[in-house]
């Protein structure tokens, strides 16, 4: 690992180191992001509990940049990160989950 000697450094150097370590340090939290989404799928039942609320449960409808955007079972959209998230099962049609998602077969 390179050392820096941050005491020889011009304002404007540290400004640019400042800059360069919080744009590594957003793309890790980008990727840590991403792999915890690549856990689960898109219309799979999940689980989460947001601060003050019981244990809601719904489909994952979609992939943000950082979160997943939830459908619970009583109509509420929640954008969630995806280290809250707990897999439930998979939504299916004609089932009594409450959900209007219904996975087609592949072709």
């Amino acid at each position: 690992m390179t050392m820096i000697d941050i005491d020889t450094l011009t304002e404007q150097e540290l400004h640019d180191l400042n800059h360069r370590v919080v744009a590594r340090l957003r793309a890790l939290r980008d990727m840590r992001a991403h792999v915890g989404m690549l856990e689960f799928h898109v219309g799979e039942r999940v689980a989460f509990q947001p601060p003050g609320h019981r244990m809601l449960q719904g489909v994952l409808m979609r992939y943000n940049r950082k979160t997943v955007t939830v459908i619970t079972d009583d109509h509420g959209q929640w954008n969630v990160a995806p280290s809250f998230l707990r897999k439930v099962g998979m939504a299916t049609g004609g089932d009594a989950s409450g959900t209007n998602v219904v996975l087609m077969a592949k072709r």
